[in-house]
């Protein structure tokens, strides 16, 4: 009995105040989100956040619990369905890493042929070989990356695609 009353007590002091616990578990919430990745976790966080601020300004437990509800059920509703809509949805113009390479043309820096060489593309020189064995392409050239196996951009003729 003594450990439950003791308990309240803490609650009841004034050593922790209502803002910082609200803002701990809006950072528990966010933490949580890292592992869920599903953006529920992330709004509640938020939520929490609205309790902080009426925390903040003074007002009672039960106005804080009620901002804290109010703003991640807003965010819920709101914020939410558009954020995984936009996390989801991907267009074949929307490329990632090396697949945004292809297609683009590049300047040999070195002679490519079927077993290597070097191009420029921007900044960045890259390992280069040709598609075809027999193909050469001298310093100076311009060609087209086809695709890229590896950190190796596969390359060819820069009028193949157009």
């Amino acid at each position: 009995m003594e450990i439950r009353h003791s308990a309240v007590r803490i609650w009841e002091s004034e050593a922790v105040e209502a803002w910082v616990l609200w803002l701990i578990a809006s950072g528990l919430f966010a933490a949580g989100e890292l592992a869920s990745g599903d953006l529920f976790l992330l709004m509640l966080a938020g939520g929490a956040l609205g309790g902080v601020g009426v925390a903040l300004l003074g007002g009672p437990v039960v106005l804080q619990l009620a901002a804290f509800v109010v703003v991640a059920a807003l965010l819920l509703a709101l914020v939410r369905p558009l954020a995984k809509r936009h996390l989801s949805e991907r267009t074949p113009e929307q490329l990632d890493g090396v697949a945004a390479l292809v297609g683009r043309t590049a300047k040999v820096t070195r002679a490519v042929d079927g077993h290597g060489g070097r191009i420029r593309l921007g900044a960045d020189e890259w390992t280069a070989r040709s598609q075809y064995g027999g193909e050469r392409f001298p310093v100076g050239a311009t060609v087209r990356i086809l695709q890229v196996d590896g950190a190796t951009a596969v390359v060819g003729d820069a009028l193949e695609l157009e």
